[in-house]
């Protein structure tokens, strides 16, 4: 290990990638389910240290709106570092690696879809519990300025914008995040893993855009304290737009990098590899190359 790069090169990247992909195939759906319910209770401590910052400012909220989206987008990348240091299932990180792995035959084109499928409800499974435990039976956001932030969040996110808005706001996030997510796998130690997830996660919070994800908490919590929005219509218009921008921004960041570092590389012995396995295959070929 002494002999890593600070940094690996972009082929090494997109390989570590795809065996990542393989590695997460090969995990027990039982354990899979539990990391994503995890992941979305990590991304979820992100997105309260949001509410608590931005709706905990009124004042600045009117006078000056756009620091406090700048300060917001500086606090939420927590959840998504404590996600990438823990190795957890996060879905938006999924929709780019899979696909990597299913188009150079590391994986069938079914795990695909059955990854996504687990990893979306243990996700959903950990944003409500965190919403309905951790931030709504504790009081913390009950009362204003925290309870008129949520409601108002809600509308803002999922009644105001058109239902192609919103997709399109989701293709920039996960663009973003995806980003993230090759940059902090990219890099061989811990503060610089941090440093390279936070400022992609910094900027698509601060321009608003949509992650499937973290809205699971956020608009659940919107509509367990009553805001003007129903279930139904957060999963039509909200859930379902941001879910499909969320696909096409990780397809943005995972099929470029097949075509420009694995068009020659062959996956060959990966799919049949355990999770410990494909992971050792990982370290070995980051040492060699």
């Amino acid at each position: 290990m002494a002999n890593l790069p600070s940094t690996l090169k972009p082929v090494h990247t997109a390989v570590a990638l795809v065996e990542m992909a393989v590695a997460k195939h090969n995990t027990r759906y039982d354990k899979t389910f539990l990391k994503a319910v995890l992941a979305g209770v990590m991304l979820s401590f992100g997105g309260f240290f949001d509410v608590v910052l931005a709706g905990g400012s009124p004042s600045l909220n009117t006078s000056n709106p756009g620091l406090v989206k700048v300060l917001s987008g500086f606090v939420f990348p927590v959840g998504l570092v404590m996600i990438v240091l823990q190795n957890l299932d996060l879905l938006t990180s999924n929709l780019m690696i899979f696909p990597m792995a299913a188009i150079k035959r590391a994986i069938p084109w079914w795990g695909v879809l059955l990854n996504w499928i687990i990893v979306f409800f243990g996700n959903l499974v950990g944003s409500l519990f965190f919403a309905a435990v951790l931030a709504k039976s504790d009081g913390l956001v009950t009362v204003d300025p925290y309870l008129t932030y949520v409601r108002n969040l809600a509308v803002s996110k999922a009644v105001t914008p058109s239902w192609d808005q919103i997709l399109l706001r989701g293709v920039g996030c996960n663009w973003l995040v995806c980003v993230a997510i090759w940059q902090s796998t990219a890099a061989s130690e811990t503060f610089s893993k941090v440093i390279a997830t936070w400022f992609p996660v910094w900027v698509f919070v601060a321009c608003g855009y949509d992650h499937v994800v973290a809205n699971m908490f956020s608009l659940p919590l919107g509509i367990m304290l009553h805001a003007n929005l129903t279930t139904v219509d957060y999963i039509k218009k909200s859930l379902i737009a941001s879910l499909i921008g969320n696909i096409i921004g990780g397809l943005f960041v995972g099929l470029p990098a097949v075509y420009f570092y694995l068009d020659d590389w062959k996956a060959g012995g990966l799919l049949d590899a355990e999770e410990a396995q494909a992971e050792k295959a990982s370290d070995t070929s980051s040492q060699g190359k």
